[in-house]
């Protein structure tokens, strides 16, 4: 891969967005090396994943502005659903994925911090949804991601308005949960990768499925698809060792 660095340590993959000198910008070879990549981690996922961009400017200062001046409305369309669907693969990964938000993340740089599980952020991130500026709306999910993350209210003030925040008001309305000095950014998503991947993997994947799919169905639907999931959780060797392990105070 030329656009992407991914590795392994232990139980946690870290994958760096590798365009440093163009602030790690999507393009379309980004998006096939990232389709490539979630679909082998489908097969064979880490515990946990950390992605973060290159360098320390930028996780991902949007799309390639080269490239969209170039879309027409057919053009336009199959992009975007192409990019919908790779940031759909990494949100339906089985593992829980971390957003280590290290510069700025602005455009399709949002809507991937979106499409993870987690997002941390570097006291010097900046966050935004800058399309409306550039004559076009979010189309790499960025319309339906934030508003379920930080409600309709936030979502269309910054869709509409295009503006940049910082990361202490992306902490304030829920778009990151944690903020972290820039030198301790990497390490602190490393740890928290690596606290999640001490559990049991079936349990993680299946709490992240049923609050992210849950989300989308009424209560009542939602609380059923949550009964049945912790009914095979409850048939699994991994819950009888740890309750087992927490009844010896092991």
């Amino acid at each position: 891969m030329q656009t992407l660095r991914y590795t392994e340590d232990g139980p946690v993959g870290l994958l760096v967005l590798n365009r440093p000198e163009v602030h790690n910008a999507l393009n379309r070879q980004m998006v096939e090396e990232l389709t490539s990549l979630t679909a082998k981690l489908k097969v064979a996922p880490p515990r946990a994943l950390v992605v973060t961009g290159s360098g320390d400017r930028a996780f991902m200062a949007g799309a390639d502005i080269g490239e969209l001046a170039e879309r027409d409305t057919i053009s336009g369309l199959q992009e975007v659903r192409r990019r919908q669907e790779v940031f759909e693969a990494l949100a339906s990964l089985p593992c829980p994925s971390i957003a280590a938000i290290n510069g700025y993340a602005l455009g399709g740089g949002l809507e991937l911090a979106l499409a993870c599980t987690i997002r941390i952020a570097s006291e010097t991130a900046r966050l935004g949804a800058p399309e409306v500026r550039l004559g076009v709306i979010p189309g790499d999910g960025g319309t339906q991601r934030l508003a379920r993350v930080v409600g309709l209210g936030h979502a269309l003030d910054l869709i509409l308005t295009g503006r940049q925040i910082s990361a202490e008001e992306a902490f304030r309305i829920g778009l990151v949960t944690r903020v972290v000095p820039p030198q301790e950014l990497l390490s602190a998503a490393v740890k928290l990768g690596q606290e999640i991947a001490r559990l049991s993997p079936l349990a993680v994947a299946l709490a992240k499925a049923s609050v992210l799919r849950g989300a989308q169905l009424g209560l009542e639907q939602g609380l059923l698809m949550e009964a049945a999931l912790h009914a095979v959780c409850c048939a699994s060797e991994e819950k009888k060792r740890a309750v087992a392990d927490f009844l010896a105070k092991r």
